[in-house]
């Protein structure tokens, strides 16, 4: 092989190679198409957020008897099969002008141009011979390092909660490293994306133990749509924005930075409605279960939803769960405990002062 030349083809230009039959995407070292529905919309919505993706492989050579130029592709096939199927109205996509997910068909003039003249890295193979493309394609698909959970979950699913919590968690950057919830590490390897997972499912259905079956099931079950999308948005929009006005060092110095902490923190907030700007309250004050305890009491039976006290006293047990047995962390208890005690003024003390 002499050299690999890169170079940008169009989207368009994809379609139009694939109709002149100058495309081959399935040559004999290529595996089957894989890819699910969901997996390719992602794709799809990926274009249209004008995120980078990965560059394309292919072998450049002639077909003498047809007399006319073989685009063979060496990497890139499930891409590529996602876009032409996309292009062909086989599934829909979510687009950032669109509330629900569009076939190709649905999209405005000005939405289609855009998607076709989306630019697309190639890497060409000039003067490649078998055994040049064998050890490419090996290069190419062997995996550099062990995988954790969450970024098992993200190779495995592309569907629309995948989508929602890699949104959440990529527009908290500046939350996560403000506030010193997770360090740039944590956050290249995900664990801030399983956080907003665990905080999402955990708002609809109440406060519980950690689990991956759990999250993997969720994922499985919302690959095609996620109904409560907007709702949840809306819920953690606002308890952000409560945690923003919060002062900083009262997270970022204290043990509310730490993610066990301010995941019960953040639930509490937003199962008694103080994401929508009310005061701190104590459980004590409340005249019966917020959704958080209730939805615990409704699956467990216990602890009854109608005696606040009893109520924190387990979510404190579950919270200090979650804490050893997710996250590593331990002793959770004692620091919710005493925010969540404390009265009205030594809470605007304590944090706005």
């Amino acid at each position: 092989m002499e050299r690999v030349d890169y170079q940008t083809l169009l989207v368009q230009d994809l379609m139009n190679l694939h109709r002149a039959s100058e495309l081959d995407l399935h040559p004999w070292y290529q595996r089957r198409s894989v890819w699910t529905k969901a997996q390719k919309s992602y794709l799809i919505n990926t274009i249209f957020e004008q995120k980078p993706v990965p560059s394309l492989y292919i072998r450049h050579s002639l077909d003498l008897e047809k007399e006319k130029s073989v685009k063979e592709v060496i990497d890139g096939q499930q891409r590529i099969t996602a876009i032409l199927e996309y292009a062909d109205n086989q599934f829909a996509a979510r687009h950032p002008k669109h509330e629900r997910p569009v076939l190709c068909s649905q999209l405005s003039k000005t939405e289609k141009q855009a998607f076709r003249m989306t630019g697309l890295s190639i890497g060409v193979l000039v003067a490649a011979d078998d055994s040049d493309v064998i050890e490419i394609f090996g290069r190419l698909n062997s995996v550099a390092k062990t995988l954790n959970l969450q970024e098992k979950r993200n190779a495995r699913f592309g569907g629309d909660f995948k989508q929602f919590c890699l949104k959440q968690a990529s527009d908290r950057v500046r939350f996560w490293r403000d506030y010193n919830i997770f360090s740039a590490n944590e956050i290249a390897r995900m664990t801030e994306v399983q956080f907003v997972s665990e905080l999402a499912i955990n708002m609809l259905f109440g406060l519980s133990d950690y689990s991956t079956n759990q999250i993997d099931d969720f994922y499985q079950k919302h690959e095609e749509s996620f109904p409560k999308r907007s709702e949840v948005e809306t819920r953690m929009e606002k308890v952000f924005a409560k945690l923003a006005s919060i002062k900083m060092d009262a997270i970022r110095d204290t043990i509310f930075s730490r993610s066990p902490l301010l995941f019960t923190l953040f639930l509490v907030l937003d199962s008694t409605g103080m994401g929508d700007g009310h005061e701190f309250m104590r459980f004590s004050e409340l005249g019966g279960g917020p959704p958080l305890i209730d939805g615990r009491a409704r699956r467990t039976g216990s602890p009854d939803p109608h005696d606040p006290e009893k109520a924190l006293r387990r979510s404190r047990a579950t919270a200090d769960n979650r804490g050893a047995v997710s996250r590593g962390f331990r002793g959770t208890q004692h620091g919710t405990w005493q925010l969540l005690n404390t009265s009205v003024k030594e809470e605007k003390n304590f944090i706005f002062s």
